[in-house]
């Protein structure tokens, strides 16, 4: 779990998947300048620790449409310069290509977004909730915005979820990380939040990600 900054202000979160490649979401990062962002890794606090990393580029699915229900919320950042691995900081598995978890499945999602709507501040310790994946055909019934077969959801009634600033983070499952936070109903209103598949783009990640 990393967090995205701009002038060291937490706005975003990602996930390491190699020494340097941050995968996150597309609406996170797109029109900005890579000099823009910062990775900050290897820490549970915003405040304080970790490692700040230069970002050198950004790659937005070129499918990316915020107007289409958010389709191919994906991007990827390039480190300027790798992080060196350590018990802090490390790269999460990611599933095969349509490997898919399906409905019931128990996942976490984890970042520093609000936790009230509307929010007061970001937390400054890392939250994680536990989900279960809901299937495709229940989550559109929730919603008027398309759930496309590259989308995941997950819920636990309401209270629980994920909010603004958590967008980009994992969605993880057994140590895989199976989806990415990309949308939903602000916040924690008991109505699934939707999330990028990740197995549905492990392909476009590994043509990118060189």
């Amino acid at each position: 779990m990393v967090s995205l900054r701009r002038s060291n202000s937490h706005f975003c979160g990602g996930s390491i998947i190699s020494n340097d490649y941050i995968l996150t979401a597309a609406h996170c990062v797109i029109g900005a300048s890579p000099s823009s962002v910062t990775v900050v890794t290897g820490t549970n606090t915003l405040n304080a620790g970790g490692s700040s990393h230069e970002v050198s580029s950004i790659t937005v699915h070129s499918g990316y449409s915020a107007a289409n229900s958010w389709r191919n919320d994906i991007a990827l950042l390039k480190l300027l310069v790798p992080i060196a691995f350590t018990s802090l900081q490390s790269a999460v598995t990611l599933p095969a290509q349509g490997e898919n978890a399906g409905a019931g499945t128990a996942c976490i999602a984890s970042g520093w977004g609000y936790t009230s709507y509307p929010g007061a501040g970001l937390p400054n310790n890392l939250q994680k909730v536990s989900l279960s994946v809901i299937s495709n055909a229940d989550c559109q019934a929730s919603h008027t915005g398309t759930i496309f077969s590259t989308s995941i959801c997950a819920s636990a009634g309401a209270g629980k979820g994920v909010c603004n600033g958590d967008s980009g983070g994992p969605l993880t499952s057994n140590g895989k990380q199976i989806g990415i936070v990309s949308w939903g109903r602000p916040c924690a209103t008991g109505v699934p939040d939707v999330y990028t598949r990740v197995s549905e783009y492990i392909t476009w990640i590994n043509q990118n990600a060189v």
